[in-house]
């Protein structure tokens, strides 16, 4: 029986990431009859289309959907065998380009330390912060990222490792002089007095906060929604609505964006809502990855160092 030829792993996970020949024959840099061929190829020893034309664009048939999480991680170990870590990890001469998806709000608060403190261990590692506009698995699985930032759900795979980095709550705030500034201890019918801006990117108005005013018998009006955290400041220093932002966007600054923060009164939600737990993501393909490794650490030590429990 004649061996299989290995090399055609590669251009399959091309073909199965980006769903499209001229696609992988960019990612290879190939040109598209090449990777053309290669298809024809792989499909004659699968014995299975992979990619079908549907309208103007091509889609991954079922097997294709079923071997391409294991055909990215065949790659990936295979290159591990082939280009093992022979030395100890050298982070002064370590060049690498590490990119961490996160919201706003994280970025606002923890970006600049951790770069400070990548600059100080591993001066040629570059980090690549990348909004995080949806929650998806992809980026880890498919190594668009090497880090998520955020709060686990079901929409990560139960393969994704993590790690708890901070715990973290919501305050409310208004600008200075607010009438809700002078008010000792804020009740819930005070707090939906006032219309309310929050932050969502995908638009969504009902949240933690909600479902305790709701218990209550009460119902805030949500007078705006803006992107991030940042554009809620911008909002209430000018108006009398009522913001929500995460204590760990509020910690350790005093100046956030070109807010100063002693514009804003802070206070404590007049409902209780459970503490979220911050936690950091990876692929299980990263789990030996020594440069990797060291970049998990890092992230966890810059922020317990600011978020202490």
């Amino acid at each position: 029986m004649a061996e299989p030829d290995l090399n055609l792993l590669v251009a399959l996970d091309a073909l199965l990431t980006e769903e499209s020949v001229a696609g992988a024959a960019r990612r290879l840099k190939l040109s598209a009859s090449a990777m053309s061929r290669t298809l024809n190829r792989l499909r004659v020893v699968t014995k299975d289309p992979l990619l079908v034309r549907a309208g103007r664009h091509m889609v991954l048939t079922p097997y294709a959907q079923e071997i391409r999480n294991r055909t990215r991680d065949t790659v990936f170990e295979a290159r591990n065998i082939l280009n093992p870590l022979s030395s100890p990890l050298n982070l002064s001469t370590l060049k690498r380009t590490f990119t961490i998806r996160a919201n706003d709000g994280f970025i606002e608060a923890f970006a600049a330390s951790l770069i400070s403190a990548v600059a100080i261990s591993a001066p040629l590692v570059r980090l690549r912060f990348a909004s995080k506009s949806e929650k998806n698995v992809k980026y880890l699985r498919e190594g668009q990222a090497d880090l998520e930032i955020g709060v686990l759900d079901d929409t990560m795979g139960p393969e994704i490792r993590l790690q708890a980095l901070f715990r973290d709550r919501f305050s409310g705030v208004v600008r200075k002089n607010h009438p809700l500034h002078k008010t000792d201890s804020i009740t819930p019918e005070q707090y939906v007095s006032y219309g309310h801006v929050i932050a969502s990117r995908r638009g969504l108005t009902k949240g933690p906060v909600d479902n305790a005013l709701t218990a209550l018998g009460l119902e805030r009006h949500i007078a705006a929604i803006v992107p991030s955290f940042p554009a809620v400041l911008t909002v209430i220093q000018t108006s009398d609505l009522v913001g929500l932002v995460p204590d760990s966007f509020l910690t350790n600054h005093k100046k956030l964006n070109g807010h100063e923060m002693s514009a804003f009164h802070t206070f404590e939600l007049p409902v209780k809502t459970d503490t979220i737990t911050i936690s950091q993501m990876w692929h299980p393909r990263l789990d030996k990855d020594l440069a990797h490794r060291w970049l998990r650490t890092l992230v966890l030590d810059v922020c317990q160092q600011k978020m202490p429990n």
